[in-house]
C-alpha cells in the first residue's frame, strides 16, 4: 500500500506506467476502486492510497467501490450478508 501523500506526482505517473498501481483506495472510508473512477477522483489527497492487486487492498482490509466495482461489490456484499 502506497500512500498518496508520501510520493510526488512524477513517481506516481512512473509506477502506473509500470503497472506498480493498478487501484486506489479511500483510507479513511476503506473503499478500493479502479484508477479511474468518478467517485475516487473527488476524495482528499491525503485519504488516497495506491495498491498493486485487488488481494493487496482486501489483506488491508478495504473493500470493493460500488460505482466502478459493482460485480466486486455485490460479491463482497452478499459474503457479508450470508
Amino acid at each position: 500500500m502506497v500512500q498518496h501523500q508520501q510520493i510526488t506526482s512524477l513517481t506516481l505517473h512512473g509506477m502506473i506506467k509500470n503497472g506498480q498501481i493498478c487501484l486506489a483506495g479511500n483510507k479513511r472510508l476503506k473503499i478500493y476502486g479502479t484508477l479511474n473512477c468518478k467517485s475516487g477522483k473527488r476524495m482528499q489527497k491525503e485519504n488516497r492510497v495506491f495498491f498493486k492487486t485487488e488481494k493487496e487492498a482486501v489483506i488491508n482490509n478495504y473493500r470493493p467501490c460500488g460505482h466502478c466495482m459493482k460485480q466486486a461489490y455485490k460479491t463482497w456484499k452478499n459474503g457479508l450478508v450470508q
